[in-house]
């Protein structure tokens, strides 16, 4: 097992790897490989859209320091199994709406204790926000319209004034017919109409279609409102 450059991940030729929260236990059918007495697990960039974004370029642990996160869409807990081993320490608020989903979500909190499910829609984030608190980083994986609105108005609820995000657009989602570049800007803007900017855009491809990464943080202006 290779070191990388993000603390907590390690790699095995293509594939990623996380040091396993819960050692002998899978999450979502993962395979397990034990070196040295400690066992990982495989991270697969074609199921989980973080995997993908690590492996597109260089980039900063977008976890690091985070001691409370809110996740939005959580679905089988694929990606946040994966957040949960590389911040064993974190608090992460699970949002997912739709019960059938909600269920195997559940069940991974229970040999997982940094996690937090919530089973809310993301759209109502007021339902939560009590809960949660001010949060280091907001991640948002959700399949529907108005993904730079809802990630907006999570952030007003929930993002602390040093944080940052991460906003896996999913371009077709959004419209059928105009471009992805298109798409990202219009997401920009609306961003921008929530004190937030948009630092970075990765399209995913080849490991997932269609999906453009978005590394988010807080505008001047806003820093100095909301600190």
């Amino acid at each position: 097992m290779e070191a990388t450059e993000w603390e907590g991940v390690g790699r095995l030729g293509r594939d990623l790897y996380t040091t396993n929260l819960t050692p002998g236990l899978r999450a979502c059918g993962e395979d397990l490989r034990t070196e040295r007495g400690v066992e990982y697990r495989q991270w697969d960039p074609f199921r989980s859209k973080l995997a993908a974004f690590l492996l597109k370029g260089p980039t900063p642990a977008p976890w690091a320091g985070v001691r409370r996160a809110l996740y939005l869409g959580g679905a089988h807990g694929t990606t946040v199994s994966h957040l949960s081993d590389l911040r064993p320490e974190a608090e992460i608020f699970v949002v997912e709406k739709s019960p059938v989903v909600f269920a195997p979500l559940l069940a991974l909190s229970r040999t997982r204790p940094n996690l937090f499910p919530i089973l809310a829609d993301a759209q109502l984030p007021e339902r939560y926000a009590a809960e949660v608190g001010l949060v280091d980083l907001l991640y948002q994986d959700i399949a529907q319209r108005g993904q730079a609105q809802i990630f907006g108005e999570n952030a007003d609820a929930c993002l602390a004034p040093g944080g940052a995000g991460l906003l896996m657009l999913k371009v077709r989602s959004v419209t059928q017919s105009r471009s992805a570049g298109s798409v990202v800007d219009e997401s920009r803007r609306e961003l921008a109409r929530h004190g937030l900017s948009v630092r970075a855009s990765r399209d995913l491809a080849p490991f997932t279609r269609e999906h453009v990464a978005l590394t988010i943080g807080r505008t001047a202006a806003a820093s100095s409102v909301h600190g």
